[in-house]
């Protein structure tokens, strides 16, 4: 399924800016939240850093365990619809220049050490005309145009106590029920707290709660994530979970969370890996609850993969079901772990049954290191909306014709195919230069209701460390 939402994906947890939260009181809903006047952090947060820092007999670890990164990111995308796009486009093409300073602090010494991470960003148009805008790397003002260009910024407090860590302001974040996401030019980003702790060997606990949310195309932190029928404007997702025996060939997560006034959200993962083998299983089940923002709610995802490994040659199957009569829905760009979610299309829709093929190829064996090559091929079909609750975000009603309209018919079907070509330079001056080529051709029928589109991306990246 694909509806008109943010879709990109990242991996596991990262900080980052001003920490301000607004709306109902977390304490109040959740318990095992501490009871915080959100509001006022940003200045106590950076009153305790600074007089921490000062007053420490040895603040070294600060800085000398510090990292500063610049990141400059080359991008390229056209989309060229092959059937009529719900924006009236046939086509859209944009190609700009970004650049993501990062800097990570250390920790002070003492029982608790502070810290604090801070992030930039610019972004600048090199292409893209009023006609071919929207394609998610740059913002669109009211008369259709792409931006020239835009900007960002942001930090994190953080505090380490032992293997506990905490984390205040605007950060990215990788878990399978809220993940932000980095697959345009600007990463998204959310803004709340985050505690990770591993005190127990091989286990990573974890807990968060948001509610200020930016954009990939945006420089504000006070936007929303929108899923298919869900978003964040009803104040926010909180969750908890634990990521359990990542060093073991046996691991697994379980996670749950809630999203405000929507939804309860739960998550489980088992996997194995073995000389070249690799089976992982993931399971969500959302139910509504509140006020049901989005409707009523009863949905099963489950995704089963293969994957083996000889040699330069990597193969991998899988099959997703979802079972309920609303899409499996998230927010936050890659809050979807399913072994079908890929480039373009989630394979999410109601009732949607799929499969999928693909193939690895790493070129280090003959000769050529830091060169790879990736297809794949996903078809999903069973696909059923017409029985989504009437009234809720995946039936509204629609005044012009006076008659419910679910997102999808009965009878959808999709595929999708992606080309994937990847080199980063291994030595010289420009070692870990990347280039990454990506083809994706997707097609629907009417009930799936998703577009017929081609779209290629080129990216070129070049990391500057200091």
């Amino acid at each position: 399924m694909r509806a008109v939402r943010l879709k990109v994906r990242g991996q596991h947890i990262h900080s980052i800016h001003r920490y301000c939260f607004q709306g109902p009181s977390t304490h109040s809903r959740y318990p095992w939240f501490p009871k915080m006047q959100f509001s006022k952090y940003p200045y106590i947060a950076l009153g305790l850093l600074f007089w921490a820092i000062a007053e420490s007999a040895s603040a070294t670890g600060f800085l000398d365990d510090s990292t500063t990164t610049l990141l400059a990111r080359n991008y390229f995308l056209s989309n060229d619809y092959r059937s009529p796009s719900p924006s009236g486009k046939n086509y859209k093409q944009e190609w700009a220049q970004g650049f993501i300073g990062t800097f990570t602090s250390g920790f002070t010494d003492g029982t608790i050490g502070v810290g604090l991470d801070a992030h930039a960003f610019y972004g600048l148009k090199l292409d893209g005309g009023k006609g071919h805008s929207g394609t998610g790397l740059l913002p669109v003002d009211s008369d259709g145009r792409s931006e020239r260009d835009y900007s960002s910024a942001g930090g994190a407090l953080k505090l380490k106590a032992s293997r506990t860590t905490l984390a205040f302001g605007e950060m990215t974040v990788e878990t399978p029920v809220f993940d932000t996401s980095d697959k345009r030019l600007q990463p998204e980003y959310a803004t709340g707290v985050l505690l990770n702790s591993r005190e127990i060997d091989n286990v990573n606990l974890v807990a968060g709660h948001f509610t200020a949310f930016k954009n990939q195309d945006s420089s504000s932190g006070k936007d929303d994530f929108q899923g298919y029928g869900a978003s964040t404007d009803a104040g926010g997702i909180s969750f908890v979970g634990a990521d359990l025996f990542s060093d073991s060939p046996l691991g697994g997560a379980l996670y749950a969370s809630d999203l405000s006034e929507t939804w309860h959200q739960y998550y489980a993962n088992l996997h194995w890996k073995q000389s070249g083998v690799l089976l992982d299983a993931n399971v969500y089940h959302t139910r509504d609850t509140g006020q049901a923002l989005a409707g009523e709610i009863d949905n099963t995802a489950f995704s089963l993969s293969g994957k083996y490994t000889l040699g330069a040659h990597a193969v991998m199957l899988g099959w997703q079901r979802i079972d309920g009569d609303t899409p499996f829905d998230f927010v936050g760009g890659d809050s979807i772990y399913l072994a079908n979610s890929i480039k373009y299309a989630d394979f999410n829709g109601a009732n949607e049954r799929s499969w999928q093929a693909r193939y690895d190829l790493d070129f280090g064996a003959f000769g050529i290191p830091g060169l790879s090559f990736m297809t794949r091929y996903v078809s999903g079909s069973h696909i059923d909306g017409t029985h989504a609750p009437k009234g809720g975000g995946y039936n509204p009603f629609d005044a012009d014709s006076g008659e419910y309209q679910p997102q999808q018919g009965d009878g959808g079907r999709h595929w999708e195919r992606d080309v994937d070509l990847h080199y980063v330079v291994q030595s010289g001056a420009a070692k870990d230069l990347s280039v990454q080529l990506s083809q994706v051709t997707h097609r629907a029928n009417s009930a799936q209701a998703g577009d017929d589109i081609d779209r290629i991306y080129v990216v070129v990246q070049y990391p500057l460390g200091f």
